[in-house]
């Protein structure tokens, strides 16, 4: 039986693709392609790569976790500094939300960018 085994990608609706793409290039250096999205090598996330994971996670309609946004979906980036990212998108105008929580898996941080999607940056334990 064939099975997942890892995270392809992740593709959402934008009013203005383009506009967005720029603004997470320029605030978040996301290294956005002439095709107007990004790839990311996972040859780039060394030295986590042996221990890296993306998640998953299916979560019921009355979850306040994607709160204050109204999609129903939400971005998990990995960063390689979570309060100069934060700084960075706050810089952009995103609203930076709640506070920056430490857990065992790492450090996370929120924000909601331009289209009103809620980002949630994480810089793992293994880079702290």
């Amino acid at each position: 039986m064939a099975k997942v085994i890892g995270l392809g990608g992740i593709f959402f609706k934008s009013d203005d693709p383009k506009r967005l793409a720029e603004w997470y290039k320029t605030y978040l250096q996301v290294p956005v392609e002439n095709w107007g999205g990004a790839a990311f090598y996972l040859n780039n996330l060394m030295p986590m790569a042996a221990t890296g994971y993306s998640v998953w996670t299916p979560m019921g309609r009355d979850t306040d976790y994607l709160h204050p946004s109204t999609k129903e979906f939400m971005f998990n980036l990995i960063v390689d500094d979570l309060n100069e990212a934060l700084s960075q998108v706050a810089q952009g105008g995103a609203q930076l939300i709640a506070e920056t929580e430490d857990s065992e898996f790492g450090r996370f941080g929120w924000f909601i960018d331009p289209d009103g999607n809620k980002v949630e940056l994480w810089q793992p334990s293994t880079q702290t």
